[in-house]
């Protein structure tokens, strides 16, 4: 599942940290037509290129663990590849884009294929949201690196290139932030599971009320504005970090 929570361009960094001046300026002056830029219509449309990578690339790392650690159930269906068709599903695809929150199509695997089935479920589980994490690290870099080279040239497409690339970083590090989250379906629920080798029948019994709990928190929190899941808020911080 994809995250809750969408950019909303705090950043507090002191330009006194930049040894150049004119860096300093040019970074502020980029990380304010960031926070306005997410409080218009025009975030869904700089989200779709974010949501379209992000999800593909999970589920194919998803799909290309399970086949490295020995079954090949999601390789002979399609699932490595990072072809977003084979792994967006659509109404999980528009949730996400406009309601913060939604999902893609699972990556289904044999355990009774894999060499070491405890062990490599939770690797499977993990590898989905470690490549969020390191795909939104790349974005990041890339969107300093933009922003530092830019050379006073301001325009629509730079603008727009700024922003699609922040938007597909924030995106990539909620979704691997929300899906460690102990709570099934997430990743995190497959990894707790594995390191604590519950029975079939506990595990299916937890697995049944997940989705409703899930779906109850996140509604809850929308609609009371209590932060239970503070997604955004971790992910504003590693973005500020790392910019």
């Amino acid at each position: 599942m994809a995250p809750q929570g969408r950019p909303r361009g705090r950043f507090a960094k002191h330009s006194g940290l930049f040894q150049n001046v004119g860096i300093a300026a040019r970074l502020n002056t980029d990380r304010a037509l960031l926070y306005h830029a997410t409080m218009n219509w025009q975030s869904q449309l700089y989200s779709i290129p974010g949501v379209l990578l992000g999800l593909t690339v999970h589920e194919c790392c998803h799909a290309l663990c399970a086949w490295k650690l020995g079954d090949s159930t999601a390789k002979e269906r399609g699932r490595i590849t990072l072809n977003p068709l084979k792994h967006i599903d659509i109404i999980g695809f528009l949730f996400i884009v406009f309601a913060g929150f939604g999902w893609a199509k699972p990556v289904q695997f044999n355990p009774e294929r894999l060499r070491h089935p405890r062990r490599d479920k939770a690797l499977i589980a993990a590898a989905g949201p470690l490549s969020n994490f390191v795909l939104g690290l790349v974005l990041t870099l890339a969107l300093k690196g933009l922003i530092l080279n830019r050379a006073g040239v301001h325009n629509a497409a730079v603008e727009a290139i700024i922003l699609g690339i922040y938007y597909a970083a924030f995106i990539n590090f909620g979704l691997f932030v929300f899906n460690l989250i102990p709570i099934p379906p997430l990743d995190g629920s497959h990894i707790v599971f594995s390191g604590l080798n519950l029975a079939p029948a506990t595990e299916y019994r937890i697995m049944r009320i997940g989705t409703p709990l899930l779906f109850i928190i996140i509604i809850i929190q929308n609609r009371s504005g209590i932060t239970i899941l503070p997604i955004g808020e971790i992910v504003q911080a590693i973005v500020a970090l790392l910019l």
